[in-house]
């Protein structure tokens, strides 16, 4: 990692990320998330090995200040570096900042997935998730869903669970996404208590059907199991 000179941070990085490209993974990434057109090319294991590298030397909070979200990894970097902070009130302030940025799915899920932290702050993060549930920006919603999938799939959840997801209002595609991953996963870790659920649940077609869809696709159930659920679908 190159050296930083704090007055010309922002650039160090930015140009540091460019000698990072791999074209053939850029035009993967792309197919990947449609829409999104500034994306470098760098894979995530790679951004997420600079992001410790980076905040081996330098305040995480500095470090925000001096990114640029000019491209997806530079926004990406920011979330991971986010993720390595250990003070649970700089993450809530870092998160209520970052999120409006997220703008597509795989930003948002990876973003998630680094909030480690949440495992030892569930009912702070609980407060921020209801927070975002609220919002009317699709990503937003998602970034609230997604941190549901990866940190609070527990049996005493289950039914506010259910609840949270029913009263989600529109009709999103990556947010109607989120919830169908969410509910396979239940069907998955409490099959009977989701499988009655589903029985009466009121939820639009695309996410009952694709909850079923996806949860059939799962190794972890069994073939009785699979059998029971496509008699569900609609």
């Amino acid at each position: 990692m190159p050296f930083l000179k704090e007055r010309n941070m922002k650039d160090q990085i930015k140009n540091h990320l460019l000698t990072l490209q791999d074209k053939q993974y850029q035009s993967f990434h792309q197919n990947l998330c449609p829409g999104v057109n500034n994306i470098i090319g760098i894979r995530v294991p790679i951004l997420r090995n600079y992001a410790k590298e980076l905040a081996k030397e330098y305040q995480i909070q500095t470090l925000l200040e001096q990114i640029d979200s000019e491209y997806y990894e530079e926004i990406m970097l920011q979330g991971l570096l986010i993720g390595l902070e250990k003070d649970f009130l700089l993450v809530e302030k870092m998160i209520y900042h970052f999120v409006p940025k997220i703008n597509n799915w795989a930003i948002c899920d990876t973003f998630c997935s680094s909030l480690k932290i949440t495992k030892n702050h569930q009912s702070k993060m609980w407060e921020i998730i209801n927070h975002f549930l609220e919002s009317n920006q699709e990503f937003e919603v998602r970034f609230a869903i997604v941190m549901i999938l990866d940190y609070y799939i527990q049996e005493e959840n289950l039914t506010k669970i259910f609840k949270i997801f029913e009263n989600i209002k529109g009709n999103k595609y990556y947010i109607n996404m989120a919830i169908a991953w969410t509910l396979s996963i239940c069907l998955v870790k409490y099959y009977k208590i989701t499988y009655n659920y589903l029985q009466t649940a009121s939820l639009n077609h695309f996410i009952y059907n694709k909850t079923i869809s996806k949860a059939i696709d799962s190794y972890r159930l069994t073939s009785k199991q699979k059998k029971e659920l496509k008699l569900l679908l609609k």
